[in-house]
C-alpha cells in the first residue's frame, strides 16, 4: 500500500491552521459589532416628547391607594383636585342637635308661624313621597302635631307663602322620581287645620318663587312642564285671608331668569329673588316610573329686586351661586340669612356640589357675608328662628368632609346661637 508524500501533509495542516484564523476573527469581529450597536429597546425618544412616568411610593397607605383608585374611577387622572374646592372660609358656628323629625325629607317645604314650623311633603327614598305636615313647638322644641295633605296636592317642588295664619300652596311636582308637575293650588288655614281649594295656575310649575306682595299672590319662575326649561312667567292673584278675591291670575312682568329652586321673600315693601338654577334633573324618556335623569344644571347667583314701578333690579350677586334654598331662609333683624344649599358641580367628575355656609344679606347695605359654617354641607333643608337661635331640619347632606357630593336624606334637627 502506498503513503502520501511528507510535503503534502504540511500543505493541509496550513490550510485547516489559516482557515481555524480566519473563523477566529470573525467571531470576534460579530461579538464586538453586537456589542458597540444600540439595541431597539433602548433608543432615546425625541427631547420634545420625552415622558416623565409618575412616581412610584412604595411605602404609601392603603386608604391613600384606595383613594386614588377612586379617584381614577371617577375620571380624574394626572393630579387630584381637591373635594372641597367650592368650601367658602367661614367662622364655626356652635351647633346643638335637637330632636329628629318623624320622616327624613328632601324638596319639601317648610313655613314659620310664630313658635310653630309647619314641614311639608317631600321625598322620603327617590320612589316613595310624604302627603303630610309635621309641626315642630320651638318653644319646647318638639315635634308634636301631625295631619294630612289634600290628595290633589303635590309632594314636592311646592311654592309657599304665609300671611301669618293662612298658608297658601302653589303647583309642583306630583309623585316619586321626576313625574309631571300639577296645577291645583290651596289655602291652609293653621287654626282650623282646614284646607281650600284656589283657581289653578295657568300651567304647572316646578318650585317656582312664591311670595305675598302688596295684597297679592305672585308666582314666578320655575321650571316648565318637562322639568328642566326654566320659565320665566310670572303672574299674581289678590288674596285676603285665605281667600281669593279674583277668578283668574293676572300676566307681571316676566322674572330676569328663570328656573327653580331660588329664595323669594319680601322686605320693607320690595320682592327680592336670590340664586337658582337652570335646569334639573328629568324624566327618563320612556321611562313608566318617569325615572329621573340628570341633565345639565346651570347655578346662579343673581339677586333681584322688583321696585316700585314694577321693574327689576339687579342687586350684588350672592357670595357664590346657590340653588335648593326656597325654604332655606330666615329673615332676622334686617338681614336675610341662607343656609347650605348646592353650587357648580366639580369642575372634572361633574358631581353636583352641596354648599356648607351660611349666607347674610343685609337690607339697608345691600351687602353680603359668610357668618358661618354648618355641621354638613346640605341642600333643600328647612329653616327657622326663634329666640336668637337659628334652626335647619332635613334635606340631603354630603358624603363627609372631604367629599361635597350629596348622599344622605335626613331629618335631623339642628340649631345655633346667632347674634347680628
Amino acid at each position: 500500500m502506498a503513503r502520501a508524500a511528507p510535503g503534502k501533509h504540511r500543505t493541509i495542516k496550513f490550510v485547516f491552521v489559516l482557515l481555524g484564523l480566519l473563523a477566529l476573527l470573525l467571531i470576534v469581529d460579530l461579538l464586538w459589532a453586537s456589542s458597540s450597536s444600540p439595541s431597539p429597546n433602548w433608543t432615546l425618544p425625541d427631547s420634545t416628547n420625552i415622558i416623565v412616568p409618575r412616581p412610584v411610593h412604595h411605602n404609601i397607605s392603603t386608604p391613600l391607594k384606595e383613594k386614588q383608585k377612586k379617584d381614577n374611577k371617577d375620571g380624574v387622572s394626572g393630579r387630584v383636585l381637591s373635594a372641597t374646592f367650592a368650601d367658602l372660609d367661614a367662622p364655626q358656628l356652635n351647633w346643638e342637635k335637637m330632636a329628629t323629625a318623624p320622616v327624613p325629607r328632601l324638596d319639601g317645604a317648610a313655613i314659620q308661624i310664630k313658635n310653630l314650623l309647619y314641614v311639608f311633603a317631600g321625598y322620603g327614598t327617590i320612589d316613595y313621597v310624604h302627603s303630610h305636615v309635621d309641626i315642630y313647638n320651638f318653644t319646647d322644641n318638639t315635634w308634636g302635631e301631625r295631619f294630612d295633605m289634600p290628595k290633589e296636592m303635590a309632594h314636592s317642588h311646592l311654592g309657599m307663602v304665609t300671611d301669618g295664619r293662612y298658608i297658601y300652596v302653589v303647583t309642583g311636582q306630583y309623585g316619586p322620581q321626576c313625574r309631571w308637575p300639577t296645577a291645583h293650588t290651596f289655602v291652609l288655614d293653621t287654626e282650623t287645620k282646614q284646607w281650600r281649594d284656589m283657581p289653578p295656575l295657568p300651567v304647572p310649575r316646578y318650585a317656582p318663587a312664591t311670595q305675598l306682595w302688596r295684597g297679592r299672590l305672585h308666582v314666578m319662575g320655575g321650571s316648565k312642564e318637562d322639568r328642566g326649561t326654566p320659565g320665566v312667567e310670572h303672574w299674581s292673584i289678590a288674596v285676603r285671608d285665605g281667600k281669593v278675591l279674583e277668578k283668574e291670575w293676572r300676566t307681571e312682568i316676566p322674572i330676569p331668569r328663570g328656573g327653580p329652586h331660588r329664595a323669594c321673600v319680601v322686605f320693607n315693601d320690595h320682592l327680592y329673588t336670590f340664586g337658582g338654577q337652570e335646569g334639573d334633573f328629568m324624566a327618563k324618556p320612556g321611562s313608566p316610573i318617569f325615572k329621573c335623569s340628570r341633565r345639565n344644571e346651570v347655578v346662579y347667583s343673581d339677586v333681584y329686586m322688583l321696585d316700585d314701578d314694577m321693574k327689576w333690579k339687579v342687586l350684588q350677586s350672592m357670595p357664590k351661586p346657590d340653588s335648593h334654598i326656597e325654604f332655606a331662609w330666615a329673615i332676622v333683624n334686617s338681614s336675610l340669612i341662607i343656609v347650605g344649599g348646592t353650587t357648580e358641580k366639580h369642575p372634572e367628575t361633574k358631581k353636583m356640589i352641596l354648599v356648607g355656609e351660611v349666607f347674610r344679606f343685609e337690607f339697608d347695605t345691600q351687602k353680603w357675608s359668610v357668618i358661618g359654617k354648618l355641621p354638613y354641607r346640605v341642600k333643600t333643608t328647612l329653616v327657622g328662628f326663634w329666640n336668637g337661635m337659628l334652626y335647619f331640619t332635613s334635606g340631603q347632606r354630603d358624603r363627609g368632609p372631604d367629599d361635597p357630593a350629596p348622599k344622605k336624606v335626613l331629618g335631623e334637627m339642628w340649631r345655633t346661637k346667632l347674634l347680628l
